[in-house]
């Protein structure tokens, strides 16, 4: 898939079958709509493209009013966004930066500039209740009008429903914020992950004491460190979680998404959202540094607790330790549960 950062790039197709929309978390929904949008393509003979934003527009305005509150939570990195858009089978992919310019471009303009002259749309496809320009003024009716009078296709996609309940962004938010990741999965077609380039951080892990660490390495509790850029991630708290990325099989581990509330401010991610995962089994082929720079997806399997913080480092040593046992003791579990399923099934 090819990805632009705004319209006017030599790569940019002529002609596209086109979908807009923010596709955070790229859901059962997104994932239908996109399927209808490269089989128009295809029809065409002309490439799909899906056009979104960045920041989402209710981050910008939020922003503009000083009201933090307005801005929803983010289900997914733009990273994952995109890598979600490309296995879906999208061609090209445009990321449009929301500014004033943006905000501010009326119905009429943005159909001239961006869908018609800016990226050739011979087919335009929206969801149900998509709205456009500033102060949301356009519609899909103006939009088919438009397509009636310049010459493409403009098509309308209804509610996507899973036992009828209607799959949208907020549903798979608000299931996140509950911490029902088996509803999560069910929403988005898939099990909930964070991916990401592993960062340095203080390495602050290493000095924890090693002594109350229940299974850690022999320099503590080593982290793989992810940014997620959005300050308000959709999930939070401890986990116990699968990080593929760094052998051949997944990994168990225990991971804290959110702004660790116990880390001194004046820390290099001091403030930032991070996910940092502890593996509670470590590729000796790694060695101590092995990880930095790796690309690796972080799946997100049962939430321990809500984020603490800690008084003391020996707090939140002896935290950290119980985190790890209690991720053992639901592994265990897991692998129980299964082993009994299995054994089920061959006496049936």
């Amino acid at each position: 898939m090819k990805i632009f950062r705004g319209l006017h790039h030599p790569g940019v197709a002529e002609a596209c079958a086109l979908t807009i929309g923010n596709f955070d978390g790229v859901h059962r929904g997104h994932q239908a709509m996109l399927a209808l949008l490269n089989n128009e393509a295809r029809q065409r003979g002309v490439q799909s493209c899906v056009l979104t934003f960045e920041p989402h527009p209710r981050d910008y305005f939020a922003a503009k009013l000083n009201k933090p509150e307005l801005a929803p939570a983010r289900i997914g990195t733009l990273r994952d966004k995109l890598c979600e858009l490309a296995e879906c089978g999208v061609q090209q992919t445009i990321v449009l930066p929301f500014n004033d310019k943006l905000a501010s471009q009326s119905p009429d303009a943005f159909i001239q500039d961006v869908i018609i002259h800016g990226l050739g749309a011979r087919y335009v496809l929206v969801g149900d209740d998509f709205r456009f320009g500033a102060r949301r003024a356009g519609d899909y009716a103006m939009l088919d009008a438009a397509g009636r009078e310049h010459g493409f296709d403009v098509a309308r996609m209804n509610s996507y429903e899973v036992h009828g309940l209607r799959v949208s962004s907020s549903a798979v938010r608000e299931s996140l914020g509950k911490a029902d990741l088996v509803d999560t999965a069910r929403l988005l077609g898939r099990p909930y992950s964070i991916s990401g380039h592993v960062v340095h951080g203080r390495k602050l892990g290493r000095q924890l004491g090693v002594s109350a660490a229940i299974g850690a390495h022999q320099d503590g509790f080593r982290t793989l460190n992810l940014r997620f850029k959005h300050w308000k991630p959709a999930a939070s708290g401890i986990f116990a979680v699968a990080v593929h990325g760094l052998a051949d099989h997944a990994l168990p581990g225990v991971a804290n998404l959110g702004v660790r509330p116990s880390i001194d401010p004046d820390d290099v991610n001091g403030g930032r959202v991070l996910l940092e995962t502890h593996c509670l089994e470590w590729p000796d082929h790694l060695g101590a540094e092995g990880a930095y720079g790796k690309i690796i997806r972080v799946e997100l399997l049962h939430k321990l607790h809500d984020e603490l913080k800690y008084d003391s480092l020996d707090a939140l040593t002896a935290g950290i330790a119980k985190d790890c046992e209690d991720a053992r003791a639901f592994f265990a579990a897991s692998t129980h549960a299964e082993t009994r399923r299995q054994t089920t099934r061959d006496r049936i």
